[in-house]
């Protein structure tokens, strides 16, 4: 089973990419979970992150102004950052409509990616309430699914997570489902289905790898491997320039034997125990700095 987690970073991605993925995996009757960004789209002001190491190497190989366009790169800098939840919630419900889990990615997508890390613990309630409440506004009822933004955590956020009612996470990365845990492990949040395979603009460019052979790494992964996975596409990407891309991997998963699932699908499917586990930090090839990741 593969279940496709679909992130929501933009104002963009969410007017021009979920619509056009909906269609997809309503043609190809694929299950998904698209996890949103609910407030202000402030994506220019990312370029501060110039300094991290590889940040320039994955602008370069990933084309960013080619799939984000130069206006949403503008957004919280020289133009205002639109209110993606109020602007796009039609868009939003329309998701649920048409039978798609929905959850929550953030309140504000740079900010979260850039700060969340280092934050107290007051700085995250305040976002992820944010975020939970304008969910709730948008769709009537409280969220109980959550996708960090860039994969990006603290130890408080998993606790506020179930302090506000989430169930089911997809914070991290890492191989398997699991509990996270506190240094006395005792647990701290809702279930974690990491993200086990690698995203696209993590392959591409590397090793040969273009727009028309890309997916080939990631069905490489998947063939005669019965293991649980998680894959994250993004509105921004597969959504819209790389929409051929992933429609030849569901084409290639289907073919391998595997079904396609929500990440709730694939909770309910667990034949095992989850085991627990703290999260830590860590790295992951093709992407810059570090990352919340299931340790062990």
């Amino acid at each position: 089973m593969i279940a496709l987690k679909v992130d929501v970073d933009t104002f963009r991605g969410t007017r021009e990419g979920v619509p056009a993925l909906m269609r997809l995996l309503e043609r190809c009757d694929a299950p998904a979970s698209f996890l949103f960004s609910l407030g202000p789209d402030h994506t220019g002001r990312a370029l501060r992150r110039v300094f991290r190491p590889g940040f320039f190497g994955k602008v370069a190989r990933t084309s960013v102004l080619e799939h984000y366009g130069l206006r949403t790169l503008l957004y919280g800098t020289l133009l205002p950052g639109p209110d993606i939840g109020r602007r796009a919630a039609e868009t939003l419900r329309s998701v649920a409509r048409s039978g798609f889990e929905t959850g929550v990615h953030t309140w504000d997508h740079v900010r979260w990616q850039d700060g969340v890390a280092s934050a107290s613990e007051d700085w995250t309630r305040r976002e992820l309430t944010l975020a939970t409440e304008r969910y709730a506004e948008v769709f009537g009822q409280r969220p109980t699914l959550h996708g960090a933004a860039g994969w990006q955590m603290n130890e408080a956020a998993y606790r506020i997570e179930a302090e506000l009612g989430y169930t089911l996470a997809s914070d991290t990365r890492g191989r398997s489902a699991f509990v996270p845990v506190d240094a006395q492990g005792q647990a701290i949040g809702p279930l974690q289905l990491p993200t086990t395979l690698a995203t696209l603009d993590e392959l591409l460019g590397l090793d040969g790898r273009t727009v028309d052979n890309v997916h080939e790494a990631l069905l490489a992964a998947t063939a005669d491997n019965a293991a649980p996975q998680v894959y994250t596409l993004h509105a921004e990407l597969e959504g819209q320039k790389l929409l051929p891309v992933f429609e030849r991997l569901l084409a290639g998963w289907r073919a391998q034997g595997h079904r396609l699932a929500s990440l709730s699908q694939l909770r309910d499917a667990l034949t095992t125990v989850p085991e627990k586990h703290r999260p830590a930090m860590g790295e992951v090839p093709g992407r810059s700095g570090s990352l919340a990741v299931q340790a062990g």
